[in-house]
């Protein structure tokens, strides 16, 4: 019996770790040929407004996490919403903190959108147009606060400083072809992990380069995730938990494991079995950690790619915005999803 409960947790599991390395391995291949360089300094020759051009990037990041997955929109924009900033001589605070915010916001749309909205639709199986239609309501408000909210809490302004002349040559690469690629697989593929592994695995043996990966950091994930989800698939407490909560709670239970245990952990240890309420806990997994970086392994990749372009992102200013933001946002899309149930 242990056994089984064991490897029903890793097949449940591993889907999700094999994308984000694929992600991870394609991502640095396209920084390494200056693709997000080359990216930001044109988003930052527009003659859009600071605030403007903070919108209009965080409607990209939105749009990007909704139709591939907020794990390739924080790999990918993050040094462009930085890159971006710098060239325009702003501050590039709300550039970094809004892009990790809307990524986590703005991955309840579709099951695609978010690994953890796989794993629950798992054991509660939904067609993509039908959940998307559910979920749009809760998707609007959730990205609209975020806007709003990093809009005030920073209140972006021009600066004196304006974009250089010169910039970067955009040169299309093994890095530009893998995130092509990644982004089909994504969109067409039920389990794209293996093929966009393949993807990030080709993109690096092209730049003559040994694929560079914290394989340690996932694969320590990985085991927690496993053991997690064995521990629920032998012990009943967190299902007996879930089924005997409301819809508030089970969105508070998803939002307080994914901090405790990151969201994809947490996921696999609520879903052993189908949970009763699986749009509320998809709440408090998707939107929940935004309130810590030890919620979700986007806020980890989010980490380093800001590090990769020379930011310096402050886990005590995350933490001081998510606890504003989180109940905030969480309230709000649950009384909108109460409203359109009923």
């Amino acid at each position: 019996m242990l056994t089984h409960a064991i490897l029903s947790a890793a097949n449940q599991a591993w889907p999700p770790f094999v994308v984000v390395a694929g992600l991870l391995l394609i991502g640095r291949a396209a920084a390494e040929e200056g693709l997000f360089d080359a990216a930001g300094a044109r988003l930052a020759r527009s003659r859009l407004g600071a605030r403007s051009l903070l919108v209009a990037l965080l409607g990209l990041a939105a749009a990007v996490t909704a139709v591939l997955n907020l794990d390739t929109s924080v790999v990918f924009l993050t040094p462009v919403f930085v890159l971006a900033a710098r060239r325009r001589g702003l501050d590039e605070r709300p550039f970094l903190y809004g892009s990790v915010f809307i990524a986590n916001a703005a991955s309840l749309l579709l099951p695609g959108s978010n690994l953890t909205n796989l794993l629950v639709l798992r054991s509660h199986p939904e067609n993509g147009g039908a959940f998307a239609v559910q979920m749009l309501p809760a998707w609007l408000t959730a990205c609209g606060i975020t806007v709003v909210f990093v809009i005030v809490a920073f209140r972006p302004t021009e600066a004196a400083a304006r974009t250089p002349a010169q910039l970067p040559p955009i040169r299309l690469g093994f890095g530009a072809a893998a995130i092509v690629a990644a982004a089909g697989l994504v969109v067409l593929l039920p389990n794209p992990a293996v093929p966009v592994l393949a993807v990030g695995i080709a993109a690096a043996a092209g730049q003559r380069r040994p694929p560079r990966l914290d394989a340690r950091l996932l694969a320590l994930l990985f085991a927690g995730t496993v053991s997690l989800g064995t521990l629920a698939r032998l012990w009943s407490g967190p299902a007996r938990l879930l089924d005997s909560s409301g819809i508030w709670g089970a969105t508070g239970i998803g939002a307080a494991a994914s901090l405790v245990v990151n969201n994809l952990p947490a996921t696999v240890l609520l879903t052993a079995r189908a949970p009763a309420h699986p749009e509320a806990l998809l709440l408090g997994l998707d939107i929940g950690p935004n309130l810590f970086v030890t919620g979700s392994l986007s806020a980890v990749l989010w980490l380093q790619a800001a590090r990769g372009v020379g930011a310096r992102p402050s886990i005590a200013t995350y933490l001081r915005l998510g606890m504003v933001l989180v109940p905030v946002t969480l309230a709000a899309t649950l009384a909108v999803q109460a409203l359109v149930r009923s």
